[in-house]
């Protein structure tokens, strides 16, 4: 893959933004961008190849940095457990969902961040249900129901304002206008560049 600078601009965002969050002080819980850089690696990076690897790779290198302060002790969650491969396979959708976005600009920003959110929750917490994780419910549609009401608690108390609907998808809307916006800002940048040559 020839590497455009427009390219090694989107892997540098990916990788930095997926190591340097889980450093942030204070960081509300699930506060992450990851959901972000699933549909920003899939609506910029042009060789799906790439675009499905990339933003993959920039979450397992992030997990192992947070198992490396969870072994140091500087946090009580660990980065690498038992089922992660479910999130992969989330991320993964995401990133594939990412494909359909042909334009950025804000709408399709918020549009597409607030989908990949919901795609997540649909499919993280249907594995949930399926292994048996954290709430243990049966196997039957009732139990499926059951699964995805316990995950919207969590869901809506998320973080940045406790007991207010939504924090999960405000953080993934956050975090896609954030990542976009870096984006466009760059590219308006490098045609300032051009124009003044």
């Amino acid at each position: 893959m020839k590497l455009s600078k427009d390219t090694l601009f989107i892997i540098l965002v990916l990788f930095v933004t997926a190591a340097l969050y889980r450093l942030i002080p204070f960081r509300p819980a699930g506060f992450a961008p990851q959901v972000a850089l699933a549909i920003f690696g899939g609506a910029l990076i042009k060789d799906k190849k790439w675009a499905l690897t990339l933003p993959i790779l920039s979450l397992f290198i992030s997990d192992l940095i947070f198992q490396g302060l969870f072994l140091a002790g500087l946090v009580e969650i660990k980065g690498i457990y038992a089922g992660q491969w479910q999130l992969y396979v989330c991320f993964l959708a995401i990133t594939t969902f990412g494909f359909l976005m042909k334009k950025i600009n804000l709408k399709n920003t918020l549009i597409f961040s607030g989908a990949g959110s919901v795609i997540f929750f649909i499919i993280s917490n249907f594995a949930v249900w399926l292994g048996g994780g954290g709430f243990a419910r049966p196997k039957t549609f009732e139990g499926l129901q059951y699964t995805y009401f316990d995950a919207l608690i969590f869901y809506r108390d998320g973080g940045i304002i406790k007991g207010f609907p939504g924090n999960f998808l405000i953080h993934d809307l956050i975090w896609g206008v954030v990542l976009f916006g870096i984006f466009l800002l760059y590219k308006r940048s490098r045609t300032a560049v051009n124009y003044n040559i």
